[in-house]
């Protein structure tokens, strides 16, 4: 497994991620198998858990936090987010100073640690000045809750501001941005944040870099009927396209003249670029664990690279 820095901070994450999603919370993967999948992780040398107060509504922070206890706290680098509604309460949702200070207990005890690395804003919240946000992550930062803060789907314009106001009053600024980053979704990283991130010392972790498993081929036939596209029409609207099938069909000769699965090769693209720190994934079984993490130690070459985008661009 690789390391990176997240951006120019000291702390190294693990080039492939393990996040609890998809798969995590109750009801979702079974207990067992989800705790042999976290534990294969480890052993991979996976160190960055990514997690969210809304995953499960807070089950896959419990689940994935007690299967992490195990291990020795300083080789995990854990992360946890705040912003989407936890209850019908009308200040357990957003970025206000109140429910920032009230999640990040709640979240620290569901996972059963004394701080969490990582404390993502999960959205941008149009609803509290930006100033109040930034204060309540750096009050986390300095009471030592949260080691380092970042944004998530925020605009390149947003994470700006946000990093105006840390330089005016001399706040910690953020780290990190987590946005989704694929070969099917990247116009947006590639024109508008990372020209802000790489500017300004943060390290992009990105979600979905297999573009909800578009890019791994198994839907090159259509659409079984037990995969996630047939579960959530969001992400079969976003990547089943005829044209998509198509690149991801052509892809396959690429991978496999480097001996990689496509999951591997789409892996290995997002963390090409050097303003990426990591890029989460996620299992519902130990073994699937193994393909992803080897990914971590892919370096593609620049012909590679423009064969993939001669796919990509055709």
């Amino acid at each position: 497994m690789q390391y990176r820095r997240l951006g120019d901070a000291g702390m190294r994450v693990s080039t492939i991620a393990f996040g609890g999603w998809i798969n995590y919370g109750e009801g979702k993967v079974a207990a067992d198998e989800a705790r042999r999948a976290v534990i294969r992780a480890y052993e991979n040398e996976i160190n960055y858990f990514d997690l969210a107060d809304i995953y499960g509504r807070g089950e896959a922070e419990k689940q994935m936090g007690a299967v992490l206890k195990q291990f020795p706290r300083h080789t995990l680098v854990i992360a946890t987010k705040v912003f989407w509604p936890m209850s019908d309460d009308i200040n357990d949702r957003g970025l206000s100073r109140k429910h920032i200070m009230e999640s990040i207990h709640k979240s620290l005890q569901r996972l059963g640690t004394d701080y969490v690395d990582i404390y993502f804003c999960h959205r941008p919240d149009s609803e509290t000045p930006v100033e109040e946000t930034v204060r309540a992550m750096h009050d986390l930062v300095t009471q030592g809750k949260v080691l380092y803060w970042g944004t998530s789907e925020w605009s390149g314009a947003q994470i700006s501001e946000a990093l105006a106001v840390c330089e005016k009053y001399g706040l910690q600024k953020p780290k990190t941005e987590q946005p989704q980053y694929s070969m099917l979704w990247r116009d947006v990283v590639e024109g508008d944040v990372l020209p802000v991130t790489s500017q300004n010392g943060m390290g992009l972790v990105c979600w979905s870099p297999m573009a909800q498993g578009m890019l791994t081929g198994k839907y090159d036939e259509g659409i079984p009927s037990d995969s996630r596209f047939a579960r959530e029409g969001w992400a079969k609207d976003r990547f089943f396209t005829d044209a998509n099938v198509a690149k991801v069909r052509r892809l396959k000769s690429i991978a496999d003249d480097l001996s990689l699965t496509r999951g591997q090769l789409a892996l290995a693209w997002t963390l090409r670029h050097p303003g990426v720190s990591s890029a989460i994934t996620s299992a519902t079984k130990a073994a699937q664990v193994d393909e992803t993490a080897k990914a971590g130690d892919v370096v593609l070459k620049q012909d590679a690279i423009d064969a993939i985008e001669a796919v990509l661009q055709g």
